[in-house]
């Protein structure tokens, strides 16, 4: 076998392969050899079919077949000898493979980025600490009987705050588009549930009413026929509803499962799972700082076969759910949209495996079982989402990677230079249900 490697590109190489037709012949004849004991041919007793009988029926077909498989095998030999690290699968054209003319194909592919990894200990990161105020747990509470609140009918005119029933219609250039008149339709004034402007002009309306006015769609708005335009509606207000919020008493305390309907049990399991949520909203800010200095000071070459694979994944999703509601996509847009995440996630991968090798970090056991333990704890049955987990080695991959990231999170805090910084509560869960963690 001969071997020539070109270097088109930083990370792009095209390699020459060529064989002899001996080798290739060979391989025909055994094949052949040991097809003229299986095959069943008319006019023949099986076993005693002649070799020129075989060959001329079954000939090129096996050629094919014998060519393909050296063209798989002698590619990862080349690039093993060559000492290559291929990042994706090669693009095969081949140049001769005639019979009589032997082998010769070109393989154009890329190759793993070859880079070193900034000293960890040279990184400067913030830790992040927070605590659960009572005012946190309080404005729970009042989260909680927002879920629990009921709307009773009132003789006057909306607030804030109020729900509004309503029938009514909109057109757009005489043309109706809420496919006629929507009837008992409730809009809370404030919920932001309509498009803007459209609550405020239920400010002030009483039982009887009749409104009519124009509003302008957003550009945004999902509906192409409608976005950036201008509707007119009309619209008959049939009640007007004021909030009524549940006391915080016994009866508030069951309804949340407490069996004793003690307030003060409530506030503590309130607080429990706020120290959760704390918690893992710290681990993930920080992930976070880590994984921004690792990829900021780690500017590596990422071969295109990999940012193109993770875009197909970041893409999916979204393909799919456009799917679900019957809405089109303009995918091209999307990815290019996705495109920085999905080299962010390409090469953070790629530095974190380096990590990994370095610190020869195993993922621990202990640490999978207390993850898979943690994500359980929401749930009414966490010992069967344990099971659940556990049951499938696939389910039980993610969460080992999930540990694998944040062992080496854990190692890099480890060595590098870190402050601690206090944050609020809210600030935290704030910023943490804008984002997520990791390689994103």
């Amino acid at each position: 076998m001969q071997v020539s490697v070109e270097t088109t590109s930083e990370l792009s190489r095209k390699m020459t392969v060529t064989l002899p037709e001996e080798k290739i012949s060979q391989q025909v004849e055994s094949r052949l050899q040991s097809l003229s004991h299986k095959v069943k041919i008319d006019g023949f007793r099986p076993g005693k079919v002649p070799q020129a009988v075989v060959r001329k029926r079954y000939g090129q077909q096996v050629r094919e077949e014998v060519v393909s498989d050296l063209i798989q095998s002698s590619f990862y030999d080349a690039v093993r000898d060559e000492k290559l690290n291929p990042a994706g699968m090669p693009e095969i054209k081949a140049n001769k493979m005639d019979e009589g003319d032997g082998l010769e194909y070109e393989a154009s592919f890329e190759i793993m980025p070859e880079f070193v990894v900034m000293p960890i200990e040279t990184l400067e990161l913030k830790q992040f600490t927070s605590a659960v105020a009572d005012a946190d747990v309080d404005g729970m509470i009042e989260r909680l009987q927002e879920q629990r609140k009921r709307f009773d009918a009132v003789d006057r005119a909306s607030i804030k705050g109020d729900r509004v029933v309503i029938a009514f219609e909109g057109t757009m250039d005489g043309e109706n588009f809420t496919n006629g008149r929507v009837d008992d339709f409730p809009v809370e004034i404030g919920g932001g549930q309509m498009i803007p402007g459209f609550e405020d002009q239920l400010m002030g309306a009483k039982a009887g009413d009749h409104l009519a006015f124009d509003i302008a769609f957003p550009n945004e708005y999902p509906g192409e026929k409608l976005a950036g335009k201008s509707g007119h509606f009309e619209i008959d207000v049939a009640r007007v509803e004021a909030t009524v919020l549940p006391p915080i008493d016994d009866d508030f305390a069951r309804s949340f499962g407490i069996e004793t309907g003690d307030v003060d049990e409530l506030k503590s399991d309130i607080r429990s799972n706020l120290q959760r949520e704390m918690e893992r909203a710290l681990k993930a800010r920080t992930k976070g700082v880590v994984m921004d200095q690792l990829f900021d000071r780690n500017k590596i070459a990422l071969p295109g076969s990999l940012i193109k694979d993770e875009l197909r994944e970041l893409v999916k999703p979204y393909r799919e759910s456009a799917k679900k509601r019957k809405q089109t996509m303009n995918e091209e847009v999307l990815r290019e949209q996705l495109e920085p995440m999905a080299k962010r996630r390409v090469a953070l991968a790629l530095i974190l495996g380096k990590l990994i090798d370095a610190h020869a970090v195993k993922v621990d056991p202990q640490k999978v079982r207390l993850a898979v333990e943690d994500l359980a704890a929401s749930y009414e049955d966490a010992d069967e989402v344990v099971r659940w987990y556990y049951g499938d080695t696939s389910r039980l991959k993610d969460i080992e990677n999930m540990v694998l990231e944040d062992q080496v999170v854990e190692l890099v805090l480890g060595k590098a230079k870190t402050t601690q910084e206090s944050i609020d509560f809210k600030t935290l869960m704030a910023a943490a249900t804008g984002s997520a963690p990791g390689l994103s």
